[in-house]
């Protein structure tokens, strides 16, 4: 023991001597340990906010969307092969084990209120859209059957458009007006955030999706965007889909090629897709990252050989008096860890500045997971092993003799 402390005093001492030298050396190590942690970092934030953003979608989701590709999906507006009001109905008949299931349409209108105008997204649902999408009910009330049926014009606001719109007074109670119809807003939605896709789900005006049709987006005759559906639970979800499928060929039928006019995706369609996004990302800024570490540890490497090739005669008296090849082996190593880890240290320090700059930008919880911290420091002493080997076994294969005749 007595040894390897005395192999890392002389480490200390040595890098302490070459001040510039070892700082410059350490430099590529902390801008790789610190672009690691940071990236690492960054990257489970925002796998974490992307599952929170499809979990705000609601839960254990079944959608069903029209054909892809612009020109497939004009060829069946033409055809009246667009999703319907119908084809939701079918599905909540023939189905039963779904917990619930909505219809979707949206387009965006010019909306006035008694105290504002804006722009605002006017999405046309039915009564179970509330319970689907997972909203609550921050005051008022929900939409009804009977409201549906009878395509009456009554409206449930978002917190963003009610903002907008209302400023801080309840609009529940007060009307609005979309063209030239006036609604009467019935319920103020609970808070939802961003969506995957970018978009406010608090940004919206809900209403029958017959009033919208008749006096929002005339001429559509019960088609509409997107169905979705409700599991219970995750487990039944993939037998819900596939009796969702069934009851969509048998309203209407496969093309003459076999192919559908519809798509059938679930939430884990999303959460495999942003997981292979994350996985890609993830590779390349590590990828990106590593390469900063190797010329980091070729760094080191490099003044190693140089401190090797100055201290030849140093090596050479310890040989003389007795000093083991492995005690000279291992205080290059020594030299090396110490820099290396040096290098890590400071650029967790780095990294964590980092992450709290970048938190106040982003607005995210950017927490440094305890793994992050490991890898950096578990990194710094393999480079330093590993960049430090062929100096300290160059070292310690010196020729007393010989070191000792260099001036």
């Amino acid at each position: 023991m007595s040894a390897f402390w005395e192999s890392l005093w002389l480490a200390l001492r040595s890098v302490a001597r070459s001040g510039l030298r070892s700082t410059l050396t350490v430099l590529g190590v902390l801008i790789g340990v610190a672009a690691v942690v940071t990236v690492v970092a960054l990257g489970e934030s925002a796998r974490d906010q992307v599952a929170s953003q499809i979990q705000s979608l609601g839960s254990n989701l079944i959608y069903i969307f029209n054909a892809e590709g612009e020109g497939q999906a004009r060829a069946n507006e033409r055809a009246g092969h667009r999703l319907s009001v119908s084809d939701a109905e079918a599905i909540r008949r023939e189905v039963p084990g779904l917990r619930a299931i909505t219809v979707y349409s949206s387009t965006k209108a010019e909306v006035v209120s008694d105290f504002e105008s804006a722009s605002v997204d006017i999405v046309g649902a039915d009564q179970d859209y509330v319970t689907v999408r997972g909203y609550g009910i921050e005051s008022g009330r929900d939409l009804s059957q009977s409201e549906v049926d009878a395509k009456a014009k009554v409206c449930l606001l978002g917190q963003t458009a009610a903002q907008k719109l209302f400023g801080q007074s309840d609009p529940v109670g007060y009307s609005l007006r979309i063209g030239r119809h006036r609604f009467e807003v019935i319920g103020v939605l609970s808070k939802k955030g961003q969506s995957p896709f970018g978009s406010d789900q608090d940004d919206r005006i809900v209403m029958p999706i017959g009033s919208w049709h008749a006096r929002v987006s005339p001429g559509h005759d019960r088609k509409v965007d997107i169905i979705i559906a409700s599991a219970p639970d995750a487990a039944s979800v993939p037998g819900l889909r596939d009796q969702m499928d069934q009851v969509m060929l048998e309203q209407r039928r496969a093309g003459p090629d076999g192919k559908r006019d519809y798509r059938l995706l679930t939430q884990d369609t999303f959460r495999k897709s942003e997981e292979e996004i994350y996985q890609v990302l993830s590779v390349v800024l590590v990828s990106i990252a590593a390469i900063s570490l190797f010329v980091g540890g070729v760094g080191v490497m490099n003044i190693l050989l140089v401190s090797v090739t100055e201290r030849r005669r140093e090596i050479g008296t310890r040989l003389a008096v007795g000093a083991r090849a492995w005690d000279i082996r291992w205080q290059f190593l020594a030299e090396a860890i110490t820099l290396t880890c040096l290098g890590g240290l400071l650029g967790l320090a780095l990294a964590l500045a980092g992450l709290e700059l970048l938190e106040r930008q982003l607005g995210w919880s950017l927490a440094l997971p305890l793994s992050a911290v490991g890898a950096a420091l578990g990194t710094s002493v393999l480079l330093g092993l590993g960049f430090g080997f062929w100096p300290a076994e160059r070292a310690a294969r010196l020729d007393p003799i010989e070191a000792l005749r260099h001036e």
